[in-house]
Protein backbone atom coordinates (compact mmCIF):
# COMPACT_ATOMS: atom_id res chain seq x y z
CA UNK A 1 0.00 0.00 0.00
CA UNK A 2 1.38 3.43 -1.38
CA UNK A 3 1.78 6.32 1.47
CA UNK A 4 1.53 9.74 1.21
CA UNK A 5 3.56 12.32 2.57
CA UNK A 6 0.02 13.84 4.04
CA UNK A 7 0.00 9.93 6.06
CA UNK A 8 2.95 10.97 8.06
CA UNK A 9 1.10 14.12 9.67
CA UNK A 10 0.02 13.78 13.24
CA UNK A 11 -2.97 15.26 12.24
CA UNK A 12 -5.54 16.04 9.32
CA UNK A 13 -4.06 19.44 8.08
CA UNK A 14 -5.55 21.66 5.47
CA UNK A 15 -4.71 25.53 5.19
CA UNK A 16 -6.38 25.97 2.26
CA UNK A 17 -7.10 29.70 1.59
CA UNK A 18 -5.68 30.82 5.64
CA UNK A 19 -2.88 33.87 6.27
CA UNK A 20 -0.92 31.15 7.22
CA UNK A 21 3.51 31.13 7.82
CA UNK A 22 5.14 27.63 8.18
CA UNK A 23 8.17 28.39 10.35
CA UNK A 24 11.14 25.86 10.10
CA UNK A 25 12.34 23.98 13.46
CA UNK A 26 16.26 23.91 12.58
CA UNK A 27 16.77 27.04 13.96
CA UNK A 28 15.21 25.52 17.35
CA UNK A 29 17.93 22.38 17.42
CA UNK A 30 20.76 23.42 15.39
CA UNK A 31 20.90 26.89 14.94
CA UNK A 32 21.48 28.32 18.18
CA UNK A 33 22.27 27.28 21.66
CA UNK A 34 19.58 26.81 24.90
CA UNK A 35 17.44 29.00 25.63
CA UNK A 36 18.16 31.08 22.73
CA UNK A 37 16.52 28.89 20.42
CA UNK A 38 13.38 28.66 22.36
CA UNK A 39 12.91 32.05 23.62
CA UNK A 40 14.07 33.16 19.65
CA UNK A 41 11.17 30.61 18.29
CA UNK A 42 8.55 31.74 20.11
CA UNK A 43 9.45 35.59 19.27
CA UNK A 44 9.27 35.16 15.92
CA UNK A 45 5.99 33.35 16.02
CA UNK A 46 4.64 36.31 17.77
CA UNK A 47 5.99 38.20 14.97
CA UNK A 48 4.06 36.87 12.05
CA UNK A 49 1.41 37.43 14.72
CA UNK A 50 1.99 40.86 14.90
CA UNK A 51 1.68 41.00 11.44
CA UNK A 52 -1.59 39.44 10.90
CA UNK A 53 -0.38 36.21 10.03
CA UNK A 54 -0.80 32.63 11.92
CA UNK A 55 3.01 30.82 12.84
CA UNK A 56 3.01 27.28 12.15
CA UNK A 57 6.41 25.81 13.28
CA UNK A 58 6.88 22.39 11.75
CA UNK A 59 8.95 19.33 13.17
CA UNK A 60 8.87 15.92 13.61
CA UNK A 61 8.08 14.55 16.69
CA UNK A 62 8.14 10.81 17.40
CA UNK A 63 8.15 9.90 13.75
CA UNK A 64 5.31 12.29 12.93
CA UNK A 65 5.10 15.33 11.12
CA UNK A 66 3.79 18.27 13.52
CA UNK A 67 2.73 21.30 11.55
CA UNK A 68 2.12 24.11 14.56
CA UNK A 69 4.10 23.13 17.16
CA UNK A 70 2.80 24.08 20.80
CA UNK A 71 4.78 25.94 22.87
CA UNK A 72 5.63 22.95 25.01
CA UNK A 73 7.05 21.07 22.38
CA UNK A 74 9.32 23.93 20.98
CA UNK A 75 10.58 24.01 24.61
CA UNK A 76 11.51 20.04 24.65
CA UNK A 77 12.89 20.60 21.05
CA UNK A 78 14.90 23.39 22.46
CA UNK A 79 16.38 21.20 25.14
CA UNK A 80 16.75 17.53 23.34
CA UNK A 81 20.16 16.61 21.91
CA UNK A 82 18.90 13.65 19.52
CA UNK A 83 16.91 16.41 17.07
CA UNK A 84 18.04 14.82 14.01
CA UNK A 85 18.43 17.43 11.46
CA UNK A 86 16.06 16.60 8.18
CA UNK A 87 16.68 17.97 4.74
CA UNK A 88 14.13 16.05 2.67
CA UNK A 89 16.33 12.98 2.53
CA UNK A 90 15.88 12.72 5.89
CA UNK A 91 11.88 12.42 6.45
CA UNK A 92 11.72 9.26 5.48
CA UNK A 93 13.75 7.60 7.96
CA UNK A 94 12.85 9.80 10.60
CA UNK A 95 9.25 9.30 10.77
CA UNK A 96 10.25 5.37 10.10
CA UNK A 97 12.59 5.37 12.64
CA UNK A 98 10.16 7.39 15.33
CA UNK A 99 12.80 10.10 15.85
CA UNK A 100 12.59 13.23 16.39
CA UNK A 101 13.59 15.57 13.95
CA UNK A 102 14.20 19.13 13.04
CA UNK A 103 13.29 20.37 9.17
CA UNK A 104 15.19 22.40 7.06
CA UNK A 105 14.38 24.75 4.53
CA UNK A 106 13.82 22.02 1.89
CA UNK A 107 12.15 19.98 4.22
CA UNK A 108 9.52 22.28 5.00
CA UNK A 109 9.00 23.75 1.71
CA UNK A 110 8.20 19.69 0.87
CA UNK A 111 5.58 19.82 3.90
CA UNK A 112 4.29 23.26 3.81
CA UNK A 113 3.03 22.47 0.25
CA UNK A 114 1.21 18.72 1.05
CA UNK A 115 -0.65 20.97 3.53
CA UNK A 116 -1.88 23.69 1.11
CA UNK A 117 0.65 26.42 3.14
CA UNK A 118 2.41 28.53 0.56
CA UNK A 119 4.07 31.13 2.43
CA UNK A 120 7.32 30.46 4.49
CA UNK A 121 9.49 32.68 6.77
CA UNK A 122 13.07 31.77 7.42
CA UNK A 123 16.58 33.22 8.21
CA UNK A 124 18.99 32.73 5.06
CA UNK A 125 18.70 30.10 2.50
CA UNK A 126 21.50 27.27 1.63
CA UNK A 127 22.85 27.26 -1.70
CA UNK A 128 26.53 26.63 -3.26
CA UNK A 129 28.82 25.98 -0.67
CA UNK A 130 32.44 27.51 -1.17
CA UNK A 131 35.35 24.94 -2.85
CA UNK A 132 32.14 23.43 -4.34
CA UNK A 133 34.30 22.05 -7.30
CA UNK A 134 36.04 19.86 -4.65
CA UNK A 135 33.19 18.91 -2.34
CA UNK A 136 30.25 19.03 -4.99
CA UNK A 137 28.24 20.55 -1.89
CA UNK A 138 25.00 22.28 -2.98
CA UNK A 139 21.98 22.65 -0.89
CA UNK A 140 18.77 20.89 -1.40
CA UNK A 141 16.86 24.07 -0.93
CA UNK A 142 17.91 25.11 -4.09
CA UNK A 143 16.13 22.29 -6.01
CA UNK A 144 13.12 22.33 -3.73
CA UNK A 145 12.33 25.91 -5.24
CA UNK A 146 11.49 23.53 -8.51
CA UNK A 147 9.44 21.34 -7.08
CA UNK A 148 7.52 23.43 -4.18
CA UNK A 149 4.85 25.78 -4.96
CA UNK A 150 5.70 27.89 -1.63
CA UNK A 151 7.16 32.10 -1.61
CA UNK A 152 9.91 31.72 0.84
CA UNK A 153 11.05 35.09 2.55
CA UNK A 154 14.76 35.07 3.51
CA UNK A 155 17.47 37.63 3.99
CA UNK A 156 19.66 36.30 1.42
CA UNK A 157 21.96 33.20 1.16
CA UNK A 158 23.84 32.37 4.23
CA UNK A 159 26.85 34.68 3.92
CA UNK A 160 29.47 31.42 4.22
CA UNK A 161 28.04 30.52 0.48
CA UNK A 162 29.24 30.79 -2.53
CA UNK A 163 26.93 33.45 -2.84
CA UNK A 164 27.73 33.88 -7.17
CA UNK A 165 27.35 30.72 -8.18
CA UNK A 166 24.33 30.26 -5.61
CA UNK A 167 22.86 32.83 -7.52
CA UNK A 168 24.08 31.40 -10.95
CA UNK A 169 22.56 28.17 -10.05
CA UNK A 170 19.34 29.18 -8.60
CA UNK A 171 19.27 30.88 -12.68
CA UNK A 172 20.05 28.01 -14.28
CA UNK A 173 16.95 26.42 -12.60
CA UNK A 174 15.02 29.23 -13.53
CA UNK A 175 13.98 29.99 -9.54
CA UNK A 176 12.75 34.13 -9.37
CA UNK A 177 13.96 35.75 -6.68
CA UNK A 178 12.96 38.98 -5.95
CA UNK A 179 14.50 41.47 -3.47
CA UNK A 180 12.47 43.74 -1.34
CA UNK A 181 13.01 47.80 -1.65
CA UNK A 182 16.51 47.09 -2.31
CA UNK A 183 18.65 47.22 -5.60
CA UNK A 184 21.14 44.17 -4.02
CA UNK A 185 21.07 41.17 -2.95
CA UNK A 186 21.30 41.06 1.11
CA UNK A 187 24.18 38.56 2.39
CA UNK A 188 22.40 37.32 5.37
CA UNK A 189 24.19 39.40 8.28
CA UNK A 190 24.38 42.41 5.89
CA UNK A 191 22.35 44.48 4.54
CA UNK A 192 23.52 45.31 0.72
CA UNK A 193 26.01 43.96 -1.37
CA UNK A 194 28.04 43.66 -4.66
CA UNK A 195 25.77 41.62 -6.40
CA UNK A 196 22.98 42.80 -8.16
CA UNK A 197 19.35 41.91 -7.10
CA UNK A 198 17.42 40.13 -10.04
CA UNK A 199 14.19 41.42 -9.61
CA UNK A 200 13.08 44.24 -7.21
CA UNK A 201 9.94 45.01 -5.62
CA UNK A 202 8.40 47.63 -4.04
CA UNK A 203 5.14 46.91 -4.39
CA UNK A 204 3.00 44.11 -2.53
CA UNK A 205 0.26 44.07 -5.21
CA UNK A 206 2.67 43.45 -7.31
CA UNK A 207 4.32 41.17 -5.82
CA UNK A 208 0.86 39.03 -5.43
CA UNK A 209 0.58 39.19 -8.84
CA UNK A 210 4.27 38.38 -9.78
CA UNK A 211 3.26 35.07 -7.77
CA UNK A 212 0.19 34.03 -9.14
CA UNK A 213 1.56 35.14 -12.42
CA UNK A 214 4.36 32.33 -11.64
CA UNK A 215 2.09 29.79 -11.21
CA UNK A 216 0.94 29.41 -14.66
CA UNK A 217 4.18 30.27 -16.38
CA UNK A 218 6.29 27.69 -13.78
CA UNK A 219 3.77 25.36 -12.14
CA UNK A 220 5.06 23.60 -8.60
CA UNK A 221 7.94 26.23 -8.57
CA UNK A 222 8.99 28.44 -5.10
CA UNK A 223 9.70 31.98 -5.44
CA UNK A 224 12.58 33.12 -3.67
CA UNK A 225 12.23 36.77 -1.58
CA UNK A 226 14.80 38.28 -0.30
CA UNK A 227 14.43 40.71 2.98
CA UNK A 228 17.18 42.70 3.82
CA UNK A 229 18.24 42.93 7.76
CA UNK A 230 17.16 46.16 9.89
CA UNK A 231 19.90 48.98 8.82
CA UNK A 232 20.72 48.57 12.59
CA UNK A 233 21.57 44.94 12.80
CA UNK A 234 23.74 45.04 9.27
CA UNK A 235 27.00 43.53 9.86
CA UNK A 236 30.03 45.34 7.80
CA UNK A 237 30.78 42.98 4.65
CA UNK A 238 34.57 42.73 4.74
CA UNK A 239 34.08 42.20 8.65
CA UNK A 240 32.05 38.81 8.41
CA UNK A 241 34.17 37.61 5.18
CA UNK A 242 37.75 37.93 7.11
CA UNK A 243 35.87 35.35 9.99
CA UNK A 244 34.06 33.06 7.28
CA UNK A 245 37.71 32.76 5.59
CA UNK A 246 39.17 31.77 9.25
CA UNK A 247 36.89 29.74 9.89
CA UNK A 248 36.59 27.63 6.35
CA UNK A 249 40.00 27.33 7.45
CA UNK A 250 39.56 25.89 10.68
CA UNK A 251 36.63 23.70 9.30
CA UNK A 252 39.28 22.44 7.00
CA UNK A 253 41.90 21.62 9.42
CA UNK A 254 39.29 19.64 11.60
CA UNK A 255 37.94 17.79 8.50
CA UNK A 256 34.23 18.42 8.74
CA UNK A 257 31.84 18.35 5.86
CA UNK A 258 28.37 17.93 5.09
CA UNK A 259 25.07 19.31 7.23
CA UNK A 260 27.74 19.87 10.15
CA UNK A 261 29.45 22.89 7.76
CA UNK A 262 26.79 25.43 8.40
CA UNK A 263 26.25 24.94 12.11
CA UNK A 264 30.29 24.83 12.34
CA UNK A 265 30.37 28.40 10.87
CA UNK A 266 27.35 29.64 12.37
CA UNK A 267 29.11 28.82 15.89
CA UNK A 268 32.35 29.99 14.95
CA UNK A 269 31.39 33.44 13.41
CA UNK A 270 28.96 34.17 16.44
CA UNK A 271 32.62 33.41 18.65
CA UNK A 272 34.28 35.43 16.66
CA UNK A 273 31.90 38.51 16.42
CA UNK A 274 31.34 38.57 20.14
CA UNK A 275 27.72 37.70 19.53
CA UNK A 276 26.80 40.36 17.26
CA UNK A 277 25.81 37.64 14.76
CA UNK A 278 23.46 35.79 16.92
CA UNK A 279 22.05 39.23 17.65
CA UNK A 280 21.64 39.90 13.97
CA UNK A 281 20.44 36.86 13.48
CA UNK A 282 17.66 36.91 15.47
CA UNK A 283 16.80 40.48 14.34
CA UNK A 284 16.76 38.94 10.83
CA UNK A 285 14.53 36.19 10.94
CA UNK A 286 12.15 37.97 13.50
CA UNK A 287 12.10 40.96 10.49
CA UNK A 288 11.49 38.50 7.97
CA UNK A 289 8.68 36.95 10.19
CA UNK A 290 6.71 40.01 10.52
CA UNK A 291 7.07 40.81 6.37
CA UNK A 292 5.62 37.29 6.09
CA UNK A 293 2.84 38.03 8.44
CA UNK A 294 2.08 41.43 6.74
CA UNK A 295 1.90 39.67 3.35
CA UNK A 296 0.45 36.31 4.40
CA UNK A 297 -3.00 37.25 3.26
CA UNK A 298 -2.56 38.22 0.22
CA UNK A 299 0.10 35.66 -0.74
CA UNK A 300 -2.96 32.96 0.32
CA UNK A 301 -5.01 34.74 -2.38
CA UNK A 302 -2.53 34.12 -4.91
CA UNK A 303 -3.36 30.60 -4.21
CA UNK A 304 -7.14 30.35 -4.61
CA UNK A 305 -8.48 28.88 -7.74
Amino acid sequence: MNISLKDLFAEDYDFSGRPVVALESTIISHGMPYPENVKTALAVEEEVRRGGGIPLTIGIIKGKIKIGMTAEEIEEFGKRNDVMKCSTRDLAYCCASGKYGATTVAATMKIAKAANIHLFATGGIGGVHREVTKTYDISADLKEFTESDVAVICAGPKAILDVAKTLEYMETLGVPNITLNSESVPLFYTRESKYKSPLNINDNELLYKMIKYNRSILPNYGTLIFNPIPKEYSLDEKYVEEIIQKGIAELTKKGISGKEVTPFLLSYVKEMTGGKSLEANIALIKNNAFVAGTLAKGIAKCFED
